[in-house]
């Protein structure tokens, strides 16, 4: 997986990196968002794009966010609650997938911020 997205982005999804991608691979969760290890080519145009420095290379994560290396591939493999399915790895990009109205079970379990 090139680039994550970490804790930085819970209950901010400010949206500015998904502006930036070429090719559509940031995905909206309810409170979070996620990049497609499957679809990101590894250009990096979303990270100066992030106003809270959420996102980073998988290799360089800051130390104690490692856990959302493989929770943000997780999103595309697993059946999240509501859902039936796992999102998958090659949808097609999130433009034509909207919202999915989920997240992981680690992002959902944080504190809201206020």
């Amino acid at each position: 997986m090139p680039f994550v997205i970490a804790e930085a982005c819970i209950d901010v999804t400010d949206k500015s990196c998904m502006e930036e991608c070429p090719v559509d691979c940031i995905y909206e969760g309810v409170r979070k968002l996620y990049i497609n290890p499957f679809e990101c080519i590894d250009c990096g145009a979303c990270e100066p794009a992030c106003p809270v420095e959420a996102i980073t290379e998988d290799r360089n994560v800051e130390e104690g966010s490692e856990v959302f290396v493989d929770d943000n591939a997780a999103f595309f493999t697993s059946v999240l609650p509501g859902r039936d399915e796992p999102v998958g790895e090659q949808p097609g990009g999130a433009g034509g997938v909207g919202g999915l109205g989920t997240d992981t079970p680690l992002v959902a379990s944080y504190p809201r911020s206020a």
